[in-house]
């Protein structure tokens, strides 16, 4: 690992809550194909085993800024355990009614449940926020968090498919729920590096979505979002058109693994221009890699243009979680995180619904416009906000900041 990497980890505690965040967050990319992998092996029904898999998407992208917003009023500790063991127990509920063919609305109030996780994420960068704040070595934090997140999309979906269908169907959701639990409780154990809470500062400024900042990060990743949903969808679909579905998890597989090599090298690097122009680059980066997916014809140019694609992405959303540092206060920083993730979930679903729908009525090759334009809504979104970014951001400073620093928020 190179140096700047080895001196994050010189911190007492950080290898310990990264790691537990490490596996609490394999979740993420293993519950939603899970499901649908335990469903479509017990009934053979797709479409049901699709709708399952947004609904706990769409439930996270809900109940995952509320959940955040009370980790930052009461601490990671006292609302983790409890919101773990409510989702826990949904999962383990979803898994009897899968197994012992219960009516399909308990399938989806389980679903439901399920999406009180918490974002994992957003607690590690949280952490290393506490430890790194206004030094070098956070850019390099996030950029580590960000190859994580890669990592995480790269094994967990493969590890999921391939444990349901070798073993049992309801082991992928099992094993995401086992490393859930692990990481939560492994975590908030962990009190030295826990960030500390702001009740009365949450309680009298509102959510952190009112930061004019962070609306323009949420809408443009929402858009981002649909770039990554239409992405999966479409793949699936262009690799079944050629004859070798199996395929697509190795395409994107690269198209996270392009991520994950850009992310690497981006924590290397030091910038002091300002991070609301990287951000606007990185944002047209990556509207402009998807214009070759329109003229794929095999499978070989789609991953080697997947990988390209990818490399924009890391880079980018380092550069967002410093924005979202930079213009949410902190004693709301969890919650600005989770709201972003909310944003790309929101996205993600919308983007694979709207490339199903082109897919059917036009063929896969031409689905591929979906995360085209949804690339460039990005782009015109990020451009119309980009003086909000600009802006500093007033009263950053968490509770015990407020009251001393209100006449200099100016300059926060």
């Amino acid at each position: 690992m190179p140096s700047p990497y080895r001196a994050l980890f010189a911190a007492p505690g950080s290898k310990g809550f990264s790691a537990a965040g490490f596996l609490g967050r394999m979740p993420l990319s293993m519950m939603g194909i899970g499901v649908v992998t335990m469903i479509s092996q017990l009934t053979g029904r797709y479409g049901l085993a699709g709708a399952l898999s947004a609904t706990i998407a769409l439930s996270a992208a809900a109940l995952g800024p509320q959940i955040s917003r009370l980790v930052d009023r009461h601490g990671q500790r006292r609302v983790l355990r409890p919101a773990t063991l409510f989702a826990l127990t949904a999962a383990a509920a979803l898994l009897l009614a899968a197994h012992y063919d219960w009516p399909d609305w308990v399938l989806f109030v389980c679903s439901a449940g399920i999406g009180c996780v918490p974002s994992l994420g957003a607690m590690t960068r949280a952490r290393w926020a506490n430890l790194y704040r206004d030094t070098p070595q956070l850019h390099t934090a996030y950029a580590f968090e960000s190859v994580v997140d890669e990592v995480c999309f790269i094994f967990g979906p493969i590890i999921s498919i391939g444990v349901s269908t070798v073993w049992f169907p309801e082991a992928g959701p099992l094993l995401a729920a086992v490393f859930l639990a692990l990481g939560v409780f492994w975590l908030t154990a962990q009190r030295a590096t826990e960030p500390e809470p702001h009740p009365h500062e949450q309680h009298s400024g509102g959510s952190a979505l009112r930061a004019a900042g962070l609306q323009v990060l949420v809408a443009t990743f929402v858009a981002t979002g649909a770039i990554f949903g239409a992405v999966d969808v479409v793949t699936v679909a262009f690799a079944e058109e050629q004859g070798h579905k199996a395929a697509a998890s190795v395409v994107l597989a690269l198209y996270a693994a392009g991520s994950c090599v850009a992310g690497v090298v981006f924590g290397l690097l030091r910038f002091t221009g300002a991070a609301e122009r990287r951000w606007l680059l990185g944002i047209c980066a990556m509207a402009v890699s998807m214009i070759p997916l329109l003229l794929v014809g095999n499978l070989p140019f789609l991953a080697v243009a997947l990988f390209v694609a990818g490399l924009s992405i890391a880079p980018t959303m380092i550069t967002t979680m410093s924005l979202i540092e930079q213009h949410v206060p902190r004693a709301k920083l969890t919650e600005g995180m989770t709201w972003v993730s909310t944003g790309l979930a929101v996205g993600i679903a919308l983007g694979s619904s709207v490339s199903g729908w082109v897919i059917d009525a036009a063929g896969a090759r031409a689905g591929y416009g979906v995360p085209a334009v949804s690339g460039a809504v990005a782009v015109a979104v990020g451009f119309l906000g980009y003086r909000r970014l600009s802006r500093p951001a007033p009263q950053r400073g968490g509770s015990h900041e407020h009251h001393s620093e209100r006449e200099e928020r100016h300059v926060a």
